[in-house]
C-alpha cells in the first residue's frame, strides 16, 4: 500500500504532499546522502492528548547522526518539534501517528559536506499509523544470510538512509522465503538487529540483548524497555554478545523499535519459541510500553511531548 498524507513539512512550511519534492539530482537522491528519525506519537483516550514519545531523544540522535555524517541542520530543535506539532495538527488526527523527520543533501558538489557547497534541507513526515495484528500473535522470523553493514564501513549507530539498502536486502530475502522480520547477524557470527529494530530473548528469566557495539542503531525503544523492564518489572537485563544457536533455545524473543514497538517473536528459523506464543514476560512489558507512551504512568511522563497542548502554546 502507498503511504500518503494531505500535508509535508518541508523547509519550515506544510505544504501540500504533491508540493513535497527535490531534485533527482539532489545527493540525497543519487548517494542515499539523508539521514532521519522514525518516532511514534500515541493517542490518550484519558487525557484526549497526543503524545510525541521520547521526541527530544529523537532529536539528540538525529543531530548524533548528522555529526557522523559531517551534515549541518539548519533548523534548531524547536524549529523542527513546532514543524512536527504543526503538521500533526493540521491532520487533526487522533490516532497512534508515524512520525519521519529527514535531513537531506540536496544539489551541490559531489561527497559535499559544507553548507556553503552544497544545499541542506529538512522535511518531516508523518502518517496515521495503529499497531500490526501482529503484536499480539507474534511473527515468525529466520535469520538472515545477509550480515549486518559493520562500523568500520558504514555505522550502523548513524540512521541514514544508505544504511537500509543493508537492511532492505535482508528484508526481502525473508519475505521471499516466508518469513516476517529477519534477525541480521554482524561479521563476527554475533547477533546485531533486525533490519530496522533491536532484538532481545529471554533465557531463564533475563531479558539478553546485544551491546551497542555489536553493529546495531542506539535504539531509543530499546533503552526504554531495558529501563522499565529494571525499575518497573524487576527482570534482570544482561547486555553482551548473542550466538546465533541461543536463538533455539531462548525461552521468549522480541524485535523493539519505534515501528516495531514491543514485536513477539515465535519461532526462528523454524525452531519454536517457547510454547510458540507471545511469552509473558514479553507480554508484560508490551502492555506497560504501551501505558507509558499513553502518558498512565506519571513517573515518565518527561518522555511525552504533547501535540495539542503543544500547539496551543506555540500559537500563543
Amino acid at each position: 500500500m502507498v503511504q500518503d498524507a494531505d500535508f509535508v513539512w518541508m523547509d519550515g512550511e506544510v505544504v501540500p504532499w504533491a508540493a513535497a519534492t527535490i531534485h533527482v539530482a539532489s545527493e540525497a537522491m543519487l548517494r542515499g546522502a539523508s539521514i532521519f528519525e522514525g518516532e511514534r506519537a500515541y493517542w490518550s483516550a484519558e487525557h484526549d492528548e497526543l503524545y510525541l514519545f521520547r521526541h527530544e531523544e529523537h532529536l539528540q540522535r538525529l543531530r548524533q547522526s548528522a555529526r557522523v555524517m559531517r551534515m549541518s541542520i539548519p533548523f534548531t530543535d524547536a524549529e523542527i518539534t513546532a514543524g512536527c506539532v504543526e503538521l500533526i495538527r493540521r491532520h487533526g488526527w487522533r490516532d497512534s501517528v508515524h512520525l519521519r523527520p529527514v535531513v537531506y543533501f540536496g544539489e551541490g558538489d559531489a561527497h559535499a559536506f559544507r553548507p556553503q557547497d552544497i544545499r541542506t534541507g529538512v522535511f518531516i513526515l508523518a502518517f496515521q499509523r495503529s499497531s500490526k495484528p501482529s503484536l499480539f500473535s507474534g511473527i515468525r522470523s529466520c535469520v538472515s544470510t545477509w550480515r549486518r553493514n559493520p562500523d568500520v564501513a558504514a555505522p550502523s549507530r548513524v540512521k541514514s538512509a544508505a544504511n537500509y539498502h543493508n537492511a532492505r536486502l535482508a528484508q526481502v530475502e525473508a519475505s521471499l522465503n516466508g518469513f516476517g522480520t529477519p534477525v541480521m547477524l554482524n561479521l563476527a557470527g554475533k547477533v546485531s538487529e533486525s533490519p530496522g529494530s533491536c532484538f532481545m530473548m529471554v533465557r531463564k528469566g533475563t531479558v539478553v540483548t546485544p551491546p551497542v557495539t555489536a553493529d546495531i542503531l542506539e535504539s531509543i525503544t530499546r533503552e526504554t524497555l531495558i529501563t522499565l523492564l529494571r525499575d518497573e518489572m524487576g527482570v534482570p537485563v544482561l547486555e553482551r554478545d548473542i550466538d546465533r544457536s541461543e536463538l533455539y533455545v531462548c525461552d521468549e524473543a522480541l524485535f523493539c523499535g519505534s515501528g516495531q514497538e514491543v514485536q513477539p517473536i515465535v519461532s526462528i528459523d523454524h525452531y519454536e519459541i517457547g510454547a510458540g506464543t507471545p511469552g509473558p514476560i514479553t507480554a508484560a512489558l508490551q502492555k506497560l510500553y504501551f501505558e507509558v507512551a499513553r502518558g498512565l504512568h506519571e513517573r515518565y511522563r518527561h518522555w511525552l511531548t504533547p501535540v495539542y497542548r503543544q500547539a496551543a502554546m506555540v500559537e500563543q
